[in-house]
C-alpha cells in the first residue's frame, strides 16, 4: 500500500445529560444515554499517515511527543481501523488541539472523532455518520456524541451496532453559549476511562442511571422547544448527581476546586435573581456556564470577577466533524 493521508477536524462537546459508567468496558456501551451540544471555535485537527515503512504506531500530540498511556490508547484504536480496513502498515497521528487538554473540556470527544474521520478514510474505509461515532466510541465514548451536527443524542443500545449518536438539532437551532470557565488547567490526575470502571461502586449510580432516560428526556424537550427554564433545571440536576457518584465512588474522586464550587453557587444565584443561566460540569473542575447568546457579555463580565478563575472561553453551539483538504 502506498503512502495514504487523511486529515480531520472535530468539535469536543458538553453533556447536558453525563455518560459515566460503562456496560461493556471494551466496547464502551455506556450504562444510559446521553445528550450533549457541540462546541464550536474549540477544535482538534488531526493528520493521519499509513506507512508500510513505520515500524511502530507514532502519536504526535500538541507537537510533542504523546505520553506512553495516550499512545497506547491510539494505537489499540487504530487496531481496530486496520482490523475493518484490513490493514497492516503502522500509522503516524500528529493531533493539535486550540484549548486545555485533560481538563474536563472533553479533548477525548473530539481527539477521537478527529481521530475517527482521519484514520478510517486514510486507511480507504467508507463510512456514514452513523458508523463513524460507533468507531470513535471505541477511543472514547463521548467521541461518539462529537461526530454528528449540533445538538446530540447517544443512544446507550446494547452492543456495537446499536450504540451511537445522532443529532436531535442542528447547530443553528438555538442560539446558546457555553461559557467556560477555567479554574485550572492541570491535567487530572484520575482520567475519564478509569473513573467509568469505578462508577458501580458508588451507592448513588443505580439511582442516577434509574432517572436517566426521564430526564434525558426533558432535556430533549427543552432543546426541541428552546425551554431554558426546563434546561437550566435538568442540566444542573444531571451534573450534580453525576459528581454525587464520582465523590462516593471507591476510592472517590474530587475533580472540584474550591473556584469550581463557587461558579456554581454564583450561577444559582444568578437564576435567581432572573439572569438565564445554568452550569455544569464534566470530569474536572472547570465549569461550563450555558446561557442564552443575548446575556453572554454579561456572564462573561461576571465570571471573570469570580475568585479562582483564571479565564472564559466563550463557544457556541458546533457543528460536526468533518475532513480538511490536505
Amino acid at each position: 500500500m502506498p503512502k495514504q493521508s487523511a486529515a480531520a477536524m472535530a468539535h469536543p462537546n458538553i453533556a447536558f445529560i453525563k455518560y459515566w459508567g460503562n456496560r461493556d468496558r471494551e466496547l464502551r456501551i455506556p450504562a444510559n444515554s446521553s445528550l450533549s451540544m457541540n462546541l464550536e471555535g474549540l477544535e482538534t485537527k488531526t493528520l493521519v499517515r499509513f506507512d508500510s515503512e513505520l515500524a511502530q504506531d507514532e502519536f504526535i500530540l500538541n507537537e510533542e511527543p504523546a505520553s506512553h498511556e495516550a499512545a497506547g490508547r491510539v494505537t489499540a484504536f487504530l487496531d481496530v481501523v486496520r482490523g475493518m480496513a484490513n490493514l497492516p502498515e503502522r500509522a503516524s497521528v500528529a493531533s493539535k488541539n486550540n484549548f486545555p487538554s485533560g481538563a474536563g473540556v472533553a479533548s477525548s470527544a473530539s481527539a477521537f472523532a478527529a481521530l475517527a474521520l482521519a484514520a478510517s478514510r486514510a486507511a480507504g474505509l467508507v463510512l456514514d455518520t452513523n458508523a463513524l461515532s460507533r468507531l470513535a466510541r471505541r477511543g472514547s465514548g463521548s467521541a461518539s456524541r462529537s461526530v454528528p451536527d449540533g445538538f446530540v443524542e447517544w443512544h446507550a443500545g446494547e452492543n456495537d451496532a446499536d450504540s451511537y449518536a445522532e443529532s436531535v438539532a442542528p447547530a443553528d437551532h438555538w442560539a446558546l453559549r457555553d461559557c467556560i470557565v477555567v479554574v485550572s488547567e492541570a491535567h487530572k490526575a484520575i482520567g475519564s476511562s478509569e473513573g467509568h470502571d469505578l462508577a458501580d461502586s458508588s451507592p448513588f449510580q443505580e439511582a442516577r442511571i434509574a432517572g436517566a432516560q426521564e430526564r434525558l428526556e426533558n432535556c430533549r424537550r427543552a432543546i426541541v422547544e428552546r425551554d431554558f427554564a426546563t434546561l437550566a433545571d435538568v442540566v444542573e440536576l444531571d451534573s450534580l448527581m453525576m459528581h454525587s457518584v464520582m465523590m462516593s465512588s471507591m476510592p472517590a474522586l474530587f475533580y472540584w476546586e474550591p473556584a469550581t464550587l463557587g461558579v456554581l453557587k454564583a450561577v444559582r444565584a444568578w437564576r435567581a435573581d432572573g439572569l438565564e443561566a445554568c452550569a455544569t460540569v464534566d470530569a474536572g473542575p472547570n465549569v461550563h456556564v450555558i446561557c442564552p447568546e443575548a446575556q453572554a457579555s454579561e456572564i462573561v463580565e461576571q465570571l471573570t470577577r469570580l475568585p479562582g478563575v483564571l479565564r472564559v472561553l466563550e463557544s457556541s453551539v458546533g457543528g460536526g466533524a468533518k475532513w480538511l483538504e490536505l
